[in-house]
């Protein structure tokens, strides 16, 4: 058994990555430092900005459908324009805030201890208010065209039972807050991982990925935030039926996702109890 310890303690001496201690659960002292407002300035500014060209997007898409249905970017750009200002905003906040731009992946960065209690409440009421603000804006520039083609808020659509929008929430949350985990991971800058990655673009192309497969379902939320933001600037019944799914789906995707990367992928539990084997003859 001593020498079983032994091999194992010079294994984690070899390690050439380490991963961070556990947050705090409530770190008042946070509150006392300005590169935690400067970080939550980050997140609003930064969730503002996906959503006005999110929103943008998607009413000028249907404007010009209306007109003609084969013009505009289609699906396939409006997937693009999420997928790819997440990856331009999380390049550009990952070092000041960490880049999350969403509640569902504060909240899964929240469970697995990544964040204190005090920096995803900030975070999200800072993520929210962005996009209500980033809609707001998109309302104000082009209000006819967003009050008739919707506003871009999320519904389920027509032909979907409640149940399946709120399994394709939970199921595309997951992959994007499951990408996450993995993108940041501080495994991967070890000599071993033999996986060289720029966390921004795998977590860009999962929101694309995911637009691609539930635009036709619910028009996509995966981000309370997102979501909210749409209702309240649009403010009609369409776009609060059904907003619970919005919010459950993706907090219950990322819950699931941080569980299984932490406990299961990373076994975060077996290292806890220290490992499932045992020596009977010890």
């Amino acid at each position: 058994m001593t020498k079983e310890v032994n091999v194992e303690a010079e294994q984690q001496q070899r390690k050439d990555y380490a991963d961070p201690p556990p947050a705090p659960l409530l770190d008042s002292g946070e509150l006392r430092r300005w590169s935690f407002y400067r970080a939550v300035i980050a997140e609003f500014i930064a969730t503002l900005l996906f959503l006005y060209v999110a929103v943008a997007t998607v009413i000028g898409y249907n404007k010009q459908a209306a007109v003609d249905s084969c013009d505009g970017v289609g699906i396939l750009g409006i997937a693009w324009a999420f997928g790819g200002m997440i990856f331009i905003l999380v390049y550009c906040t990952a070092g000041i805030s960490g880049g999350h731009i969403n509640p569902a992946v504060t909240f899964g960065l929240f469970l697995a201890r990544k964040v204190s209690l005090v920096r995803a409440v900030f975070y999200i009421v800072a993520q929210c208010l962005g996009a209500i603000v980033g809609v707001g804006i998109v309302k104000g520039i082009m209000k006819h065209p967003y009050n008739t083609f919707g506003g871009g808020a999320n519904k389920v659509a027509p032909g979907y039972s409640k149940g399946t929008a709120l399994g394709a929430e939970i199921i595309g949350t997951f992959v994007l807050v499951y990408t996450v985990f993995s993108a940041t991971d501080p495994k991967r800058k070890a000599r071993d991982s033999h996986v060289p990655v720029l966390a921004p673009l795998p977590i860009g192309f999962a929101v694309f990925i995911v637009h691609l497969a539930t635009i036709p379902i619910t028009g996509t939320g995966i981000n309370p935030a997102r979501s909210l933001g749409a209702a309240v600037i649009y403010n009609e019944h369409s776009g609060w039926h059904n907003h619970w799914i919005f919010w459950v789906g993706p907090l219950l995707g990322a819950l699931a996702a941080a569980a299984y990367h932490q406990y299961i992928l990373r076994a975060a539990a077996i290292k806890a109890l220290g490992s499932f084997r045992s020596n009977p003859t010890n």
